[in-house]
């Protein structure tokens, strides 16, 4: 079983430390960093496949670390921070970062939280040849690489844009709720569903030529989201 590499990157080196034990008694590999500019110099240097970053940092906030990270990685982004208000988590979302943990926070959730994260973006799809892409119109996933190629050039998805992409377009013209959307992206009841119309827009800014006028991504008023061929030529 593979031994995943984590980076923490915590400026409170007693919280820091804190995580890191209850990671390493379920078999991770640590790094820490106890700022914004450390954390990209390991990421840099080590194969890391999962990080938790603080927003509020010396040196390179959190915020700005992560900008930085999603010009060159994929690599899943968990945020942990004291801020609460809504605006903090939508904005650490529309970023890049793919889940948000608010300061205090339950051990118990944070583990939950990371292994949710990497089996998602780790999973590799079990079908088999030409099932390895979903291809609707000019846009094309590439399930194992997870990459997503738009009129065949490729655009940089985090893991959760890349899963809520793959769930809707493998049910092409079917109208999923946010609540159903969240239920089978996350993995865990739609406690926070509100965040998917967040990633949706993501999304369509992009894939879509348009993001207002949506050819792909469509919204069904009161119902939800569906992805349907927009006729691209």
């Amino acid at each position: 079983m593979r031994n995943f590499n984590i980076l923490i990157a915590e400026d409170d080196k007693d919280i820091s430390k804190s995580i890191g034990i209850y990671l390493k008694n379920e078999n991770y590999n640590i790094f820490y960093a106890y700022d914004g500019l450390e954390a990209l110099e390991i990421f840099e240097k080590e194969k890391i496949d999962l990080i938790i970053m603080d927003l509020m940092m010396p040196k390179l906030s959190g915020e700005e670390a992560i900008i930085k990270l999603r010009e060159i990685s994929v690599v899943p982004i968990l945020i942990l921070s004291a801020k609460s208000e809504d605006t903090d988590k939508i904005f650490g979302l529309n970023i890049g970062a793919d889940d948000y943990i608010q300061k205090p926070f339950n051990p118990l959730e944070l583990i939950a939280r990371v292994k949710s994260n990497l089996r998602r973006f780790y999973s590799y799809d079990s079908r088999k040849d030409d099932s390895n892409f979903i291809e609707i119109g000019g846009i094309k996933l590439d399930l194992n690489q997870k990459i997503v190629f738009v009129d065949d050039n490729p655009v940089t998805l985090t893991s959760i844009e890349f899963k809520i992409l793959e769930l809707l377009m493998n049910n092409p013209n079917r109208i999923f709720s946010i609540e159903e959307i969240y239920e089978n992206v996350w993995n865990e009841p739609a406690i926070e569903a509100k965040t998917v119309t967040v990633h949706i827009r993501r999304i369509r800014e992009k894939i879509e030529v348009n993001p207002k006028k949506p050819m792909y991504l469509k919204v069904q008023w009161g119902l939800g989201y569906k992805f349907e061929d927009g006729g691209r030529k």
